[in-house]
């Protein structure tokens, strides 16, 4: 069900990790097909994004697609229409997304997220963002305690004054991080080479960042939960809420 149609009606969704924090589980299944609370992690994030309106959703998919493929079929009984992009051979984040450019470069704007989180973000307060500061990139942002283990955001207003990806020599404590979700202008594309293994996190947002094309939300009223461990997915299992009601 749409709650709240924010004018953007693609979105691109990772979904190809090895999942190697969640082994031995993962050695026989896709981290995107483990339920969380009766569904797949992968449809909560499915679901997140038709709730504000989208209603055409690209897959990259890599390790044991063919779970995921099966599992979600067309995407016809969700109420999306699901495409598939394969990779033969991992090409980040960056690198999976411009593979599928021909599919969003005539796009006002669209969403762009990883799979394998649990996550209530507002993507319309993210639209509104986006639009006034003309921005390539807008990006979820969430207060974590910090272990060099995500990206690190330093944030004034709605800009992102930088955007360092495991940044060697910070200290431990609470951080803002990306969320893990952003809605991106096409003109991103001008910034990730073809046929080349790129990072949207850790060569695509710090240009941006530097250029004042970057800008924020943040997320810290929102649940965000991360399930890249065997120990965060049972924290997800036992702590997720589901979606706050759109306003």
């Amino acid at each position: 069900m749409v709650e709240l149609n924010i004018g953007v009606k693609k979105a691109f969704i990772l979904a190809g990790g090895l999942g190697t924090r969640l082994r031995p589980v993962t050695l026989e299944l896709s981290k995107l097909v483990l339920p969380v609370q009766g569904k797949p992690c992968l449809q909560w994030n499915i679901e997140l994004v038709k709730r504000f309106g989208v209603e055409d959703v690209t897959l990259a998919v890599g390790y044991k697609h063919e779970q995921v493929q099966e599992k979600f079929g067309s995407g016809e009984k969700i109420g999306v229409e699901l495409h598939y992009n394969v990779e033969e051979d991992y090409m980040g984040t960056a690198g999976a997304l411009k593979i599928a450019e021909e599919h969003f470069k005539e796009e006002p704007s669209f969403i762009g997220m990883n799979g394998d989180e649990i996550k209530d973000l507002d993507f319309a307060t993210m639209a509104k963002v986006h639009e006034k500061n003309d921005a390539i990139a807008t990006i979820a942002l969430t207060t974590v305690a910090y272990t060099k283990a995500g990206g690190l955001v330093r944030f004034e207003g709605e800009k992102v004054t930088e955007f360092s990806e495991h940044p060697p020599d910070e200290d431990e404590g609470f951080k803002l991080i990306h969320a893990g979700a952003y809605i991106l202008n096409p003109k991103v594309f001008d910034y990730i080479p073809t046929g080349k293994k790129f990072s949207i996190e850790k060569e695509v947002f710090p240009v941006l960042a530097e250029e004042g094309k970057l800008c924020g939300v943040n997320m810290d009223t929102r649940q965000f939960l991360q399930t890249d461990t065997l120990e965060r997915y049972g924290k997800a299992i036992k702590e997720w809420k589901g979606f706050t009601p759109a306003k």
